[in-house]
């Protein structure tokens, strides 16, 4: 099989891996909440959604980094030159690089200190729980806006 038929293939497992990397990060600030709509307290055991994300950003980074890597390098090799020919592509991919980042730099470590706070903590440490959820959602919506720039991106490719 020619280089180039696998392109469609590369690039499906490249953007579900990209997506799968980043994923975590971005929606488990939203998942954190002390008090439902109600204003009862949250059960002390997340469900499996927030669980399978809570393992993914726990144990699943590394592979799916490692598969974002190899996957992104065949695409290069087959795209070869034409690659630096494509400004929107060169710009989608440094706003994922930054999306990348923030998630590992600043979201990841976030997440952490918000996964610390204990059932029986003073209400002065759930006030700080809450600012700093908060701060994290505000991150995880910055996010969301880079991630809908890629988006548009890919389907427009303008000046393509």
């Amino acid at each position: 099989m020619v280089p180039g038929a696998w392109f469609p293939y590369v690039l499906i497992a490249h953007i579900t891996l990209a997506i799968s990397l980043f994923l975590p990060s971005f929606l488990l600030p939203f998942t954190m909440r002390t008090r439902t709509r109600d204003g009862d307290p949250v059960p002390t055991k997340p469900g499996r959604f927030v669980r399978l994300l809570l393992w993914l950003e726990r144990n699943g980074t590394t592979i799916i980094g490692i598969g974002v890597l190899i996957t992104g390098l065949l695409m290069l090799s087959i795209l070869g030159s034409t690659f630096a020919q494509q400004p929107w592509l060169l710009a989608g991919i440094a706003i994922y690089a930054g999306v990348l980042i923030v998630s590992f730099f600043i979201q990841r470590p976030g997440l952490r200190k918000l996964l610390r706070l204990s059932s029986d903590a003073s209400a002065e440490e759930q006030e700080k729980w809450r600012i700093r959820a908060r701060r994290q959602r505000y991150v995880s919506y910055g996010m969301a806006g880079a991630i809908g720039t890629i988006g548009w991106l890919m389907m427009a490719k303008p000046g393509a």
